[in-house]
């Protein structure tokens, strides 16, 4: 399992158990998503069930010391080479209509917008799930992906959801002793994040 851990900056409110499921709610992924082409409609989620996203039932998402979570990306993109073609073809029945040479920039333009709004609407989204697990005992969230996007986008949704911040895991953490750090820094520099 390829996964990446941070650490909750800050103390476990004693009222989690009252606060986070409404929380998780309120940035959950929305019933009707609606995105548009570059647009990404994103929120939480019950692991193992994408379209679930209410999380009344604390036992859905709790398992012992853990949160069980994850986050739910869709985005409709369009298949550029295509719709281009399309829209040329678009474009020169409309000269032939009207018998002239060259399609003008603004009739292109509403050319362009009433295909977009055709295909949009007919396009399924490419959906992407990121599962996360939140260690309560530890204040350890383990995210199940290497990517820095990811990464980042989860944290701002961790941050707006539960006011905590997620810091990034280092070996460093482990050592409770300046020299060893600064020894381990001027080993690998690179690795950990010091200067080169």
């Amino acid at each position: 399992m390829t996964v990446r851990r941070f650490r909750v900056d800050g103390e476990l409110p004693s009222d989690w158990r009252s606060t986070f499921g409404p929380a998780l709610s309120e940035h959950a992924f929305p019933e009707s998503p609606t995105p548009r082409g570059g647009e990404e409609v994103e929120g939480w989620v019950l692991v193992g069930d994408l379209l679930a996203n209410r999380f009344d039932d604390l036992n859905r998402w709790q398992f012992d010391d853990w949160l069980i979570f994850a986050l739910r990306v869709d985005k409709k993109r369009l298949p550029a080479k295509l719709f281009t073609a399309t829209l040329n073809r678009r474009c020169e029945a409309w000269c032939v209509d009207r018998g002239t040479e060259s399609c003008p920039a603004s009739v292109r333009t509403e050319l362009k917008d009433a295909l977009e709004d055709e295909w949009y609407a007919r396009a399924l989204p490419t959906v992407a799930v990121t599962e996360a697990a939140w260690e309560l005992s530890t204040g350890t969230v383990w995210l199940h992906s290497l990517s820095d996007s990811v990464a980042d986008r989860f944290r701002k949704r961790f941050l707006r959801t539960f006011q905590r911040t997620l810091v990034p895991w280092s070996p460093l953490d482990f050592l409770t002793s300046t020299a060893d750090v600064e020894r381990l820094m001027a080993t690998a520099p690179g690795e950990l994040g010091g200067a080169s």
